[in-house]
């Protein structure tokens, strides 16, 4: 009985750095759109819970079936809809004595009582995480525990929604009514253990997003959403034909737009960072030096690049090759420089006199 769970526990865990990947940015944006920053307990308790997600659902799902085209069940019917029929089950199979309290311990090692425990311990947590971290009240948590189970046993009796022949595991009503108890025991559990660990309301209380550095994670996905918008735009005009569709695109976007738009592009909205100048009001000069640098002149030599393979001169372009190599090697060492040491400032930074600093909801707040 055991193995059976621990099967599916152990490839969850498996499985639990690639999901925190592909999870990672969606977080973090979330946390930045949010608060304004990323708090690491904060962080920690959604990893947390996304682990427990993923024990939850391969428990509930594994093992699969060997094939898709499954052979059905030899059951009578895949639907159980009479319940507390857990208790019937216990009774059948026990060896417990009711008369011996000597003998209660044997529950512990048998079947349907194990079934039912598991039952009501799978969504502990998930009860536990509403009232803490959500701060729902009993009967969303209630309503929530129901959707989860029931979201648990449609899946199974569907056959995964049609992608097995057919199913391989039993609606069962008692898996609906224990899991929605244990919802509600996390629920109750939350209650008492929220006065034992720190207030989420309170996590912000002492944070001033005006002396918060912007991380070099926040700039790195601010700079990939900005190429998902822009490279498109380049690839089409490209295709179209138009001459120095990437000095167009680049210049509009990284320069107009932000000058425009008060120090921000789509990239830098969504995770609530602008650009600040020397001023109070961020000037075109100090734009066009900063964005200019980095994707007109650093972007421009890679784009460039093309043009000299075009030119039929194997001399040039492996002289070309070389200069651009040297400098990206030159551009990675500074910055990571930058990174090593927190106080020195970014070439395009320091050459514009400009700095990232992390919006605030009502005010700009001076963060470099």
């Amino acid at each position: 009985m055991l193995e059976a769970y621990l099967f599916p526990i152990s490839y969850a865990f498996l499985t639990f750095p690639i999901a925190a990947l592909l999870c990672a940015v969606p977080f973090l944006i979330v946390q930045y759109r949010k608060y304004g920053y990323f708090n690491k307990f904060r962080g920690f308790l959604l990893y947390l819970f996304l682990l427990y997600m993923m024990n939850a659902v391969y428990l509930v799902l594994l093992p699969l079936p060997a094939s898709r085209h499954n052979a059905p069940m030899n059951v009578a019917s895949v639907m159980q809809w009479i319940p507390l029929n857990f208790i019937q089950d216990i009774l059948k199979e026990t060896k417990v004595v009711w008369r011996e309290p000597s003998t209660y311990m044997l529950l512990f090692k048998e079947r349907a009582f194990l079934q039912v425990v598991f039952n009501v311990f799978l969504v502990v947590p998930f009860g536990m995480f509403l009232r803490y971290y959500v701060r729902s009240t009993w009967i969303t948590c209630l309503v929530a525990s129901v959707g989860l189970s029931l979201f648990f046993e449609v899946t199974q009796v569907t056959g995964i929604y049609g992608f097995y022949d057919y199913p391989y595991r039993l609606f069962d009503v008692d898996d609906l009514l224990l899991n929605t108890m244990g919802g509600m025991v996390g629920f109750l559990l939350a209650g008492w253990m929220k006065n034992h660990l720190p207030r989420l309301d309170r996590l912000d209380e002492k944070v001033d997003l005006s002396q918060k550095r912007v991380s070099y994670t926040r700039r790195t996905i601010a700079f990939c959403m900005d190429g998902a918008i822009v490279l498109p735009l380049i690839g089409v005009l490209t295709v179209l034909n138009l001459k120095g569709a990437y000095f167009i695109v680049v210049i509009a976007y990284y320069i107009v737009l932000p000058y425009m738009m008060q120090g921000q592009t789509l990239g830098t909205w969504i995770v609530r960072v602008q650009i600040r100048g020397a001023g109070e009001h961020l000037k075109l000069k100090e734009v066009m030096i900063r964005n200019g640098l980095l994707y007109v002149v650093w972007g421009g030599f890679h784009v460039l690049l093309i043009t000299v393979n075009t030119a039929g001169s194997q001399i040039l372009l492996v002289m070309y090759v070389i200069g651009v190599v040297l400098l990206d090697g030159a551009v990675f060492l500074h910055v990571l420089l930058c990174l090593i040491y927190r106080d020195r400032k970014l070439l395009h930074e320091a050459k514009s006199g400009t700095r990232l600093a992390i919006v605030d909801n009502h005010s700009i707040n001076k963060a470099g």
